[in-house]
Order: structure tokens, then C-alpha cells, then sequence
């Protein structure tokens, strides 16, 4: 080779070198590398109870620029985020948010559902080992055994050795047992009646800590024992329909579900301090235990990174009763939207901006009363619940002699007697899809699969899909359905939700904070991707039956 091909030859290999090394610099540029410090000092994990995801635009003017406008304006918004199974509950919502899963997972298959191994229905986290803490009831016999996979927050603690905290508030214990997962450090809920105290169990304590038992003896919760009405002018609130509504409930004492509500008057016809869990109070009183609790245990304080996981639940209490066309609705988002800038101050004063991470999302959305939906010549009706259907008591009882092959019915599932179906010598299989063939000829139900069909078969997209997700195996039922499209057996009045359709399934999903980029995404996102987005700020493991994947486009 001549002397002035190597010299070429040489400067080709050395710009080649230099160019390598400018490429792989610039990408270390843009993807710097996670270091521990970069985790957040502390996440807060917001639900909010019965929203659905056209709240936040239905009342987007009503507003104010400090509340769900900050987080989305200067957060991560998915548009297009969903659940991903049935039914659409509470304690199946919080659970999997918290462990990125759904029940085919974590075993929450309802708030309550029938124990096929004692033969009785149980609720979703009772526990009658544990003792109440904070009242004399039994309302703190409670604990999160019947979770059956770990947690985000199990596994913030497990990632820093113990030292990172994690507290649970909710107005619903299940609400706060769930997201607190097994580990949590403490857990508590608040109990209405004559008591209004915040309360937990024994599994998390042995006695409430002093500044606990310091603010129930305070009173000061009787602040909110005053009247309840609209925040702004209710002829502004264009986005509901009329205040008498025949669509929506009241409470007792009170003729017509119209504001203002006087709560001294109704106080004592309507469960006294339980009453303040319907109104927009609730969610206010879980604000000012959040931020006392945040003070007084030092979240966020160093850079081991804690956890406070918030449910605002009074915003479904409201909807149950009055329905989502209802100004009570309404004003009840307008004023979270106060608690959230309230709650956003203080994080900034306390923990410092830029200092956390925040996500905001929901366990459920909701249904619009069938009668309204009729009303506006939209299909709906009553799905009549099948307990109390004479023709299908009386096809199973001719069928097979006896009705008592049907064990329980509950959460839309048909639980046989297989004890009795083998002294019969009838096959299960057959006797779930004879029963299946029944089911789908009244009206007011649109699908029905039976278990056979949930362990034999892999769905991919659609109803079944939804139903496979929330089907487990040791809990779930034998015969399956969902209701058609704007059906509901919840009555005349007020929302219901636990369905596969749009309405309950879309919900928001804001991340905010350290760590998080501005913008959004219509892709579609689902609930169990939640937790291993956060798992991955925080450079952790996630829950360790996680089915879902991280947002990657709302992370830095």
C-alpha cells in the first residue's frame, strides 16, 4: 500500500473513531444514566372514586389554574387510559393499580364475594384475627391477607430496606388497606356515626400514634357540620342537568335532591358523621389528614423515598346517590379541584417542588341512570337481578330437579354446587352451558361465558378479554355475564358502575413531578401499567405479579 493511501486510510479510521464517540457522548447526553438520588423523596398515589375520565373535561372551565389544570398543564396526561377487566369496583380498582395486575392476579375479584371454601360471602378485607385501633367497633377488624401479590408500595419498601415509608388514607377502609399493601407503616380510614374519628387496625398498630389520638379529640372535624351548597353559582354549572332531577336520590329528611342541603337538619336521619361522607366534605377532611400526616411522620423529608397514597372517596358516595348528570356531581369536582391545589401547596412548601412525583387516576368511572339514558331514547333498561326471576328459578328447578345446583349467585357470576352436581352425576360443564344457553335470552343481558370457557381459552381483545382479566381461578364463578350496553340493576336513581363498557372502564391518568414529561399520548394505556411506571422512576422491582408495562413516553 503507498505511503498516501495509508495516510487516507488512517484519517478515515480516525474520523470514523471521533464520530463513534460523539454519537455514543451525545446519546449519554440525552440519556444520562439513573442514579438512586434522581428517585423522588416522595410519590403520592391520588384515586379518585367513580371518576370518569370526561369529568375532567365536562368541568374543565369551573377549574381553577392551581388543581387538575397545573397537573395536566404541567404533567403527563394518557387520554385513552383504561381498565382493563371486569368488574369495575372499588377494591378490584385499588388493588390493581397498586399492584399492576388485575384480579385473574391479586385475587380481588369484588368489594365482596362468595368463598367457595366456607360457602359464604366475605368482604375484600375483613379480618376477624385483627382488633379495632381508634374505636370500639369492629370497623378496624381489617388487613390486606386476602391481597395475593405484592404491592407498589410493598416493594418500596422491600427496595429500601424498610426505610422508606408508606401511609394509606381513604374515607373507605378498603381504599386504604389495598394501596398500603402488606407492608405499609400505617393505614387509616375514618369512621362515621356518632364517632368521626380516623381509625386503623391491628395489623398496623397496637394504639394510634399521639398526633392521631391529638386531632379526633380536637373536634375538628365539626367544621364541616355546616350546610352544603354549590361552590360557584349553580346557574353556571351548564354542564349538569337540572338540580330536580327524577333521576337522582336525596337524603333522608329532605323531599327533593336540591341545594342548598342543610347537613345540622339531616345530620341525625342520615348517619351523622356518615353523612359528611356524601358530601364534598369528605374529601375535604381526607385532605386535612393527608397533609397532617404528612407533616407529623416527615415524608419526604430525605432521600430514601416514602409513600402517601390518597383515595378521595366521597366523590363516589355522591355519585351513587345523585347520579352523573348531577349538579351535586358537578360541585363536588369543582371542589376537589380546591383540595388538589390545596394538597399541591402544601407538597411544594413541605417537600419541596420538583422534589416528588405525583399520579392521579381512578378505581372505576360510572353509568348514567338507566331512566335518564331511556329518557333520551338511548337503549337502556333494568337488568332485573336473576335472584329474583321466577323463570329462572323455575327452568333450573325443572331441568334438574332441584334449584339448590345453584349455590350463590353475586357479582354477576353463578356459583354451582359441585357437591351436589357429583351426587347428581350431572357434568359440570354441561350443566354451565345449559345454564349459559338460558341466560343470554333475557333481556337486560348481553353476554354470558362460562369458567370452562375462561381456563380454555386465550382472548385477546373484546369482552371476553376483560372477563379473562378479571376471572381467577380459586375465586371466581362458574357461569359468567355481563349486562348490555346501558343496563343496570342498581335502581332508578344515581350511578352504578361494574361493567366492561366505556363509561366505567375510561378514566384519567395524570403523572406530575420529578421525573415526569410534559405532554400526553392518546395511545391507549391501561391501569395495570401504572405501577411499573412508577417502579421504574424509583429504580425498583415491580409487584411480583405485574402484567403490565411503563408508560415510556411519560418519563424523562
Amino acid at each position: 500500500m503507498s505511503q498516501k493511501k495509508s495516510v487516507v486510510t488512517l484519517c478515515v479510521l480516525l474520523l470514523c473513531l471521533y464520530s463513534v464517540q460523539v454519537c455514543s457522548q451525545r446519546r449519554a447526553d440525552e440519556n444520562p444514566p439513573i442514579a438512586p438520588t434522581d428517585a423522588p423523596r416522595l410519590v403520592v398515589g391520588i384515586v379518585v372514586d367513580q371518576m370518569r375520565y370526561d369529568y375532567l373535561t365536562r368541568f374543565w372551565n369551573h377549574f381553577g389554574d392551581e388543581g387538575f389544570k397545573r397537573l395536566v398543564g404541567d404533567g403527563f396526561l394518557a387520554r385513552n387510559n383504561h381498565f382493563n377487566y371486569v368488574p369495575t369496583y372499588t377494591a378490584p380498582g385499588h388493588a390493581s393499580i397498586y399492584t399492576g395486575t388485575t384480579p385473574s392476579g391479586h385475587g380481588i375479584i369484588g368489594n365482596n364475594w362468595f368463598d367457595k371454601e366456607n360457602g359464604k360471602e366475605i368482604y375484600c378485607v375483613t379480618d376477624t384475627t385483627m382488633t379495632s385501633v381508634g374505636t370500639v367497633t369492629t370497623a378496624g377488624q381489617v388487613s390486606p391477607f386476602r391481597l395475593e401479590s405484592s404491592t407498589l408500595t410493598d416493594q418500596l419498601r422491600l427496595h429500601t430496606q424498610m426505610r422508606g415509608k408508606v401511609v394509606a388514607i381513604a374515607i373507605k377502609d378498603r381504599a386504604s388497606v389495598l394501596p398500603g399493601g402488606h407492608m405499609a407503616n400505617a393505614a387509616y380510614w375514618f369512621q362515621g356515626g356518632s364517632e368521626g374519628h380516623w381509625i386503623s387496625s391491628s395489623y398496623y398498630m397496637d394504639k394510634l400514634p399521639a398526633w392521631v389520638t391529638d386531632y379526633n379529640a380536637s373536634g375538628k372535624v365539626n367544621q364541616y357540620r355546616r350546610p352544603w351548597d354549590t361552590a360557584d353559582k349553580i346557574d353556571t354549572y351548564l354542564e349538569s342537568g337540572p338540580d330536580d332531577s327524577p333521576f337522582e336520590g336525596t337524603f333522608n329528611g329532605k323531599d327533593k335532591p336540591t341545594f342548598p342541603y342543610d347537613l345540622p337538619l339531616l345530620w341525625d336521619s342520615n348517619g351523622q358523621y356518615d353523612l359528611l361522607k356524601e358530601t364534598p366534605y369528605g374529601n375535604s377532611l381526607t385532605t386535612d389528614f393527608a397533609l397532617l400526616a404528612m407533616d407529623k411522620e416527615a415524608l419526604g423529608k430525605d432521600d430514601i423515598p416514602d409513600f402517601l397514597a390518597i383515595s378521595y372517596s366521597s366523590t363516589d358516595y355522591i355519585g351513587h346517590r345523585f347520579g352523573v348528570s348531577s349538579k351535586e356531581v358537578e360541585d363536588a369536582y369543582v371542589r376537589l379541584d380546591g383540595e388538589l391545589a390545596r394538597l399541591l401547596k402544601a407538597l411544594d412548601k413541605q417537600v419541596g417542588e420538583g422534589q416528588y412525583t405525583l399520579f392521579l387516576t381512578a378505581d372505576h368511572g360510572a353509568m348514567r341512570p338507566s331512566g335518564e339514558l331511556k329518557q333520551k331514547k338511548i337503549s337502556s333498561g333494568d337488568e332485573e337481578a336473576l335472584v329474583r326471576r321466577n323463570e329462572f328459578r323455575d327452568f333450573v328447578a325443572y331441568t334438574y330437579g332441584t334449584y339448590d345446583i345453584i349455590q350463590n349467585i353475586s357479582n354477576h357470576q353463578i356459583f354451582l354446587n359441585h357437591r351436589l352436581l357429583e351426587n347428581l352425576d350431572l357434568s359440570p360443564r354441561e350443566v354451565e352451558d345449559k345454564i349459559a344457553t338460558e341466560l343470554i335470552k333475557y333481556e337486560g343481558i348481553g353476554r354470558v361465558y362460562t369458567a370452562y370457557q375462561m381456563q380454555g381459552e386465550q382472548y385477546n381483545r373484546g369482552i371476553p378479554y376483560l372477563l379473562q382479566n378479571g376471572y381467577n381461578q380459586k375465586r371466581s364463578g362458574d357461569i359468567l355475564w355481563v349486562p348490555s350496553p346501558g343496563f343496570s340493576d342498581y335502581g332508578a336513581t344515581g350511578s352504578q358502575h361494574g361493567s366492561p363498557y366505556q363509561y366505567d372502564t375510561h378514566v384519567p391518568l395524570i403523572f406530575y413531578g420529578r421525573g415526569i414529561r410534559t405532554g400526553s399520548t392518546l395511545l391507549r394505556t391501561e391501569i395495570p401499567d401504572i405501577a411499573p411506571t412508577v417502579s421504574v422512576l424509583l429504580g425498583m422491582e415491580f409487584p411480583n405479579a405485574a402484567t403490565g408495562e411503563p408508560i415510556a413516553e411519560a418519563l424523562k
